[in-house]
């Protein structure tokens, strides 16, 4: 049985280390736990989550309705959670908030969509940068919805940072890792170059996430970003994977065209 006071506990622990890492300011984001079929407890809304306790959390089940009396109402951004709940029921934990880098690319328009580091490919894959739409609304359901089934976590553009996993601790680990990526990759464009890691070893990679059940096959061509795109390849097994840069293919292309102009000479 779920000990639902422990879980209100957790939501405060996590609050408040997103609010220290400066993830969030004042009243921004909101954090939830499902706990049920239909039951889930929430941070509260117009709260900082920096002075927040456990008696100040909600409980109210998908459509955002209260389950118990509380003189605390659940965030107005509730339909978010709900329409990540609806689409995965592997997930049972939500983090929205407002990291600085995250937001920046954001605001920037720009996706995580490079492969920079080899442990974010593991843990996280690439980050879709999600259509704006107006916090509270359908529009910005709308604009999310299309992401949910490959990503774990994703951007909103001139908005914020969402995650979401299957507890509390790794919906925050992937936000802290997404935060984090965004800072190096922040700093590496700074310097004047970003580095990729080679197209060649992505498949390692991919390989190495889905035998440790982090994400599904599907994910290869089902992600948004195409990380690694040129070199994924779809075979099953491994003695009938062939992967291929782009370089190495137009060699392989110009090679037999040159084979074949021969042999119409001859």
């Amino acid at each position: 049985m779920i000990d639902e006071q422990k879980i209100k506990e957790q939501i405060v622990q996590i609050a408040t280390r997103c609010y220290d890492r400066g993830l969030l300011v004042a009243g921004d984001g909101n954090i939830s736990v499902r706990v049920g079929e239909n039951r889930c407890i929430a941070t509260p809304s117009a709260v900082s989550k920096g002075w927040m306790t456990p008696e100040m959390m909600v409980t109210v089940d998908l459509d955002g309705n209260p389950l118990e009396a509380s003189p605390y109402k659940v965030s107005s951004e509730w339909p978010m959670h709900r329409v990540i709940y609806q689409h995965r029921p592997d997930i049972h934990a939500v983090v929205h908030a407002h990291p600085p880098h995250a937001t920046g690319f954001a605001v920037a328009g720009l996706a995580l969509d490079k492969a920079i580091l080899s442990e974010v490919v593991l843990t996280l894959g690439c980050v879709p940068l999600a259509a704006y739409g107006t916090p509270s609304t359908r529009e910005l359901t709308d604009a999310i919805e299309p992401f949910l089934q490959y990503h774990d976590a994703l951007l909103m553009a001139n908005h914020g940072a969402v995650a979401y996993a299957g507890t509390l601790e790794h919906a925050f680990n992937k936000l802290e890792t997404l935060e984090h990526t965004c800072k190096i990759s922040f700093i590496a464009r700074s310097l004047g170059n970003e580095n990729t890691i080679p197209d060649r070893a992505i498949p390692k990679l991919f390989d190495i996430r889905e035998r440790n059940g982090v994400m599904p096959f599907e994910a290869r061509t089902g992600q948004a970003c195409g990380m690694g795109a040129s070199a994924v390849s779809t075979g099953q097994a491994d003695g009938d994977r062939i992967s291929l840069t782009r370089a190495e293919l137009i060699e392989l292309l110009t090679q037999s065209a040159q084979l074949l102009t021969g042999l119409n000479k001859s």
